[in-house]
């Protein structure tokens, strides 16, 4: 199916749309729920509903919300196992970066949600499929739907599909520590130069803006970040920042070592 022939089948047929691909999804997953209202909810982003006023669906924030908890414990519990002389505060530091809004989204597209959500026409043309907040917030509803639908050992199951590999990757590059001070350190120790944030957008209802922030460094624009607040947001900016910085000092020093090895021969 054409992209063009998927949103025109969304658009004239959304119950049509639901039925037939719920269970490819579930295909995806691995997982096969026992109230399917359950995952169509969990893929409902509030904006389809905004377009559809008739069908009755519910979006997925509720369950996002519960689905954030619910990953919080299990994240939590996996890494106090793994890491058994981590102490606290390194614990919820490793915590947070393992289940920060980029992460998920990175999770849920590995799973192929972005072309099952559904969403407004409007919100698609603004490459909702591709905005991290919104399948970050997708992923967490449906650790919620599962944890709903067959409890809390499929929840965890599911969650720890994603997790060991991603610990252990924060863990060995200390992805961790505060992205914001991590660059500020390398910003002024490389280029004398404080990063500046800058709001590029808000998006969404009072009760659930999407912001995104611009790290610039000597007036060039290093990176963006999304996120449910501006902090959240910065970091994630930051975190951007940081490895686009780092990779041009990589750079630099590449071609300041084969410059120096062509003046000693």
């Amino acid at each position: 199916m054409t992209r063009r022939e998927f949103l025109h089948l969304v658009s004239v047929s959304p119950g049509l749309f639901v039925n037939m691909n719920l269970e490819e999804f579930e295909n995806e997953l691995g997982v096969t729920f026992k109230d399917k209202s359950l995952l169509t909810r969990a893929l409902t982003h509030r904006s389809y509903l905004n377009e559809n006023p008739g069908l009755p669906y519910l979006d997925n924030e509720r369950l996002e919300f519960l689905g954030d908890a619910v990953l919080d414990f299990v994240a939590a519990e996996f890494l106090y196992q793994r890491f058994p002389e981590m102490s606290e505060g390194d614990l919820t530091s490793l915590r947070a970066a393992l289940v920060r809004g980029d992460t998920l989204a990175r999770f849920g597209i590995d799973l192929g949600l972005p072309q099952f959500l559904l969403m407004s026409r409007g919100e698609e043309a603004a490459h909702g499929r591709e905005r991290a907040p919104l399948l970050a917030g997708a992923f967490e509803a449906l650790i919620g739907a599962l944890y709903l639908d067959q409890g809390l050992d499929a929840a965890r199951d599911f969650v720890l599909r994603f997790l060991p590999p991603e610990s252990e990757r924060v863990h060995a590059l200390r992805l961790d520590r505060d992205a914001k001070s991590m660059l500020q350190e390398m910003s002024q120790g490389k280029m004398q130069v404080t990063p500046q944030y800058r709001l590029v957008e808000t998006r969404g209802p009072d009760h659930a803006k999407d912001f995104t922030i611009a790290v610039i460094i000597k007036d060039q624009e290093y990176g963006r970040g999304s996120g449910r607040s501006k902090q959240i947001a910065e970091q994630e900016a930051a975190r951007v920042a940081l490895e686009t910085l780092q990779e041009e000092v990589s750079r630099e020093d590449h071609a300041a070592l084969i410059a120096l090895k062509g003046q000693v021969q």
